[in-house]
């Protein structure tokens, strides 16, 4: 079951990935992340964990390895207010799944959650209650299945031949 990692407005591409560690190989690279706020984020995030933001995730520089650390520490989706534009497609190329969501304030942080992508829905199980979330675009959706954006054109030119 995945947990629930509840962040607040402004979340930026150097807390997920600091501007002095960029030199740093992307496994270990990811070993920073988010430690700037929450020093454990890297040692305890489990794979499909969840992470839930406020305003403008993602915000400052373009830097893929913001979006490549949480995906290499295993973190399911992210769910936030808004997303800086940068971001937004970074993480989508990637195969990391991100929602805009106005209901962030209801979870907090160690929640039990549970997504289910192919059916639109968002389960707290701590609170047993469910959220019907808008699915990514049918392309956007087939790139995250895929494992991002180099998987699926590979697919697609495989297709082709």
């Amino acid at each position: 079951m995945a947990r629930a990692w509840v962040f607040g407005d402004g979340i930026s591409t150097d807390l997920l990935a600091p501007g002095n560690k960029l030199k740093l190989d992307p496994p270990e690279l990811a070993r920073h992340c988010m430690t700037a706020i929450e020093p454990e984020f890297p040692n305890l995030v489990s794979h499909g964990d969840i992470v839930f933001a406020g305003r403008n995730f993602g915000q400052g520089s373009s830097r893929e390895q913001a979006a490549v650390s949480l995906k290499l520490l295993g973190v399911g989706a992210v769910f936030a207010q808004s997303f800086a534009r940068i971001f937004y497609r970074n993480a989508l190329n990637l195969g990391l799944p991100i929602f805009d969501f106005a209901d962030v304030a209801e979870f907090s942080a160690g929640d039990h959650v549970d997504l289910d992508l192919d059916h639109g829905t968002l389960r707290n199980k701590s609170t047993k209650k469910s959220y019907d979330i808008q699915p990514l675009p049918g392309e956007l959706m087939e790139i995250v299945k895929a494992g991002g954006l180099i998987n699926y054109l590979e697919k697609q030119f495989n297709t082709a031949l």
